[in-house]
């Protein structure tokens, strides 16, 4: 015969229930938890990757130390850490102290690709070559430069190998490509940031000239000391990207970090079907911990953002946009297929160092907003949606559009151009679809960049240029899309869901508008679209390669 429990023992079993389904999530809103979301978020660093390439990078310290490497016989290793075809390790020693540059020749003019190495004056060299083609025998003009001012040059032959099928299926055809007004300089590749399957980048003729075999899923991003944050998958054949690699552009792995790969729903919260926790962006604070877009685990997605530490991988900030905007906006918001409510459908975050705030985009409000990254306190909005419809605790927050201003509506990839005081210059990617409180009567008529000044002392926001209303129809995409401003002036827009993703295009404009640059992507796999597309050096200034490091 069983014993009777306590009353005492069965009021602290029940009180402990309790507390767990609190510590969840709230019962009232389904709300959860900072300390659940941590959880389900679930957070780490790991060493699998770089331990796997430990044997490479030990393998590469013994080269660096055999001086018998010399200009006219050096070390030359193609794809080093095997995960960047187009990419080489040069590897010798000078009799003095030299720095060296480098250029791989370009088949036409202006798509030679030069660097110099960093780090200072020395007799070992260890050189980081990248912008090869495939399938080709490049031609690597190596010049050292010696304190004394005298020069040697040196001409090594790198031949690689074919592009995989999911590259070279993408077909690149381009229309345009004035390299005298493109913003290309001695290294500068064009992105193709794809929402799955490897990234790779071009140049001026639209030819690849880097890509990595790790897929990425929408994150790829260049950091401060010049390596590239790519979200991947332990394994090529797997449906979930949780694993964030800082990477270089020769494949070397420095830092892992992975994240609950948990797809069945449980008792705790986590989400069923998720392919991702981080989703659409994420940057690099100052402090060099990451910011980005997260699900949280809960009914609701993509709606929440988490700050984590460089050092130990851990969730050490949540932002959880439900507790900032009214409860209106995802109480009433129909869930989708997945059961998930995507009332908000966080798309980019971006860092203002001058004022500690962000600035985020949430494409199904079709609103923009900045928040003091301290407090969480709104600084302001800008949406469609009528102030007078707001709350009253949020109408002094609301932008007033100057006349002329268009409203976004689905809008991608806000970021910050120019703060000075009260006035600040964003730029962003306007879909132009009326998801809940976008422009009605421009719907689905043209896709444009966008440039916004906001003047936060009168609290208005007036549109400055854009770029893409003049294309009409044929370049407006319903999804996805980006607008970059490049160090010349210039604009690179892509238009990444073209024909319904039967295309990316994406094209460089100046000032005026006028074309410099427009290639299209094709043929590009399922869901494979230019997500977006960045210009950016191979490699940055701030880059230095050292296999002892």
């Amino acid at each position: 015969m069983r014993k009777k429990l306590p009353i005492i023992a069965i009021f602290l079993a029940c009180l402990s229930v309790v507390l767990v389904a609190c510590s969840n999530e709230s019962s009232s809103n389904g709300i959860l938890t900072t300390a659940q979301i941590k959880k389900n978020i679930g957070s780490k660093l790991i060493n699998t990757r770089e331990n796997a390439q430990k044997s490479l990078t030990k393998k590469y310290q013994e080269k660096v130390k055999d001086s018998s490497y010399t200009t006219d016989n050096p070390y030359i290793k193609l794809n080093p850490y095997k995960t960047s075809p187009l990419s080489a390790l040069v590897i010798f020693h000078t009799d003095k102290e030299a720095k060296i540059t480098y250029t791989v020749e370009g088949k036409s003019d202006d798509t030679s690709v030069t660097n110099t190495v960093n780090g200072g004056y020395s007799k070992s060299h260890q050189v980081p070559v990248v912008g090869l083609y495939s399938n080709y025998n490049n031609t690597v003009k190596i010049t050292v430069k010696y304190k004394d001012g005298t020069t040697e040059t040196q001409t090594v032959n790198i031949k690689t190998g074919s592009l995989p099928k999911y590259i070279k299926n993408a077909k690149i055809s381009v229309s345009k490509n004035d390299k005298t007004k493109m913003d290309i300089g001695d290294n500068k590749l064009t992105i193709i940031n794809r929402t799955t399957k490897e990234p790779f980048a071009v140049d001026a003729d639209g030819e690849v000239r880097w890509y990595s075999t790790n897929y990425s899923q929408h994150t790829i991003e260049q950091i401060s000391n010049g390596h590239m944050l790519i979200l991947t998958k332990k394994k090529v054949d797997s449906s979930v990207y949780n694993d964030l690699i800082e990477t270089d552009v020769l494949g070397r792995i420095y830092k892992e970090y992975s994240f609950s790969s948990n797809t069945k729903s449980n008792d705790s919260g986590n989400a069923k079907d998720e392919t991702t926790v981080i989703h659409h962006d994420l940057l690099e604070l100052p402090n060099h911990d990451l910011l980005a877009t997260v699900s949280d685990g809960s009914k609701y997605k993509e709606d929440v953002m988490v700050q984590i530490s460089h050092k130990t991988g851990k969730v050490v900030k949540v932002i959880d946009l439900k507790k900032i905007l009214p409860s209106s906006m995802y109480k009433d918001y129909k869930a989708g297929t997945d059961k998930k409510v995507d009332w908000f459908h966080q798309n980019a975050v971006d860092y203002d160092k001058s004022d500690n705030s962000i600035m985020i985009s949430g494409r199904n409000q079709d609103m923009i907003m900045k928040l003091d990254y301290k407090t969480n306190k709104i600084i302001w909005i800008y949406s469609g949606k009528a102030k007078a419809t707001w709350p009253k605790k949020y109408r002094s927050k609301i932008l007033t559009p100057t006349q002329g201003t268009t409203i976004t509506g689905g809008q991608h990839g806000l970021y910050l151009l120019k703060h000075d005081g009260d006035s600040e210059d964003i730029i962003l990617y306007d879909n132009n679809i009326d998801v809940t409180n976008g422009d009605k009567k421009t719907s689905g008529k043209y896709s444009q960049a966008v440039e916004y000044h906001i003047n936060t002392k009168k609290m208005t926001i007036d549109q400055t240029w854009s770029y893409g209303k003049s294309l009409g129809k044929a370049n407006f995409t319903s999804i996805i899309g980006y607008a970059e401003r490049e160090s010349n002036g210039n604009t690179l827009v892509d238009f990444g869901f073209k024909k319904g993703g039967q295309e990316s295009n994406i094209i460089e404009v100046d000032a005026e508008g006028n074309e410099v640059f427009n290639i299209t992507m094709k043929n590009a796999s399922s869901k494979a679209y230019a997500y977006r597309a960045y210009r950016i050096p191979f490699y940055s200034s701030s880059y230095v390669f050292d296999v002892n490091k």
